[in-house]
């Protein structure tokens, strides 16, 4: 049951906050509240030692420590910086956290290209009359909660609580 969710709720919350982020340029702060009280509840009771349930936090506080300048100087988003907050929670303070931040950096990056390369190309968009969300064409910010959330797949079987999980299955 326990694997299950592990294998289950970080990669749904991702899903959610990805697609929420591409057609209304919010995460919504539950998808956040539901990763931190579910990695929380995976976490003791698949047995992690109270000292490592504190080095993911850890992780996760210095995250959130750059999440924040990069809020308070009007380069991230709120929902951005909370959802890499908790996603970087379930990695902890480990190797595999710098494999994500290094995916959503490169994944990031192009996400805005793309984005970018869309939005200068909208009169073409539109005169094809294809089916594009307004959100990616007129807004002024970048959903990098979509980059979040590949990320979050391409690292999360590295991470502490996955490959533990794996581990208990054999």
């Amino acid at each position: 049951m326990i694997e299950a969710a592990t294998f289950l709720i970080f990669p749904l919350c991702l899903s959610i906050a990805a697609l929420s982020d591409l057609f209304t340029m919010t995460i919504p702060n539950r998808v956040s509240l539901i990763l931190i009280a579910s990695f929380l509840v995976i976490a003791l009771l698949s047995g992690v030692p109270l000292q490592l349930i504190g080095m993911h936090f850890a992780g996760a506080a210095i995250v959130f420590a750059v999440c924040f300048a990069l809020f308070a100087v009007n380069v991230m988003g709120g929902g951005d910086a909370k959802l890499l907050t908790a996603a970087a929670l379930w990695f902890g303070y480990d190797p595999s956290l710098l494999i994500f931040l290094i995916y959503v950096a490169y994944i990031g990056g192009l996400v805005t290209i793309a984005i970018v390369l869309l939005r200068s190309q909208r009169q073409t968009i539109n005169t094809m009359g294809l089916r594009i969300p307004d959100s990616l064409l007129i807004a002024k910010k970048i959903p990098y909660g979509i980059a979040i959330g590949i990320a979050g797949f391409l690292a999360y079987p590295s991470s502490p609580l996955m490959e533990a999980a794996l581990a208990r299955l054999h």
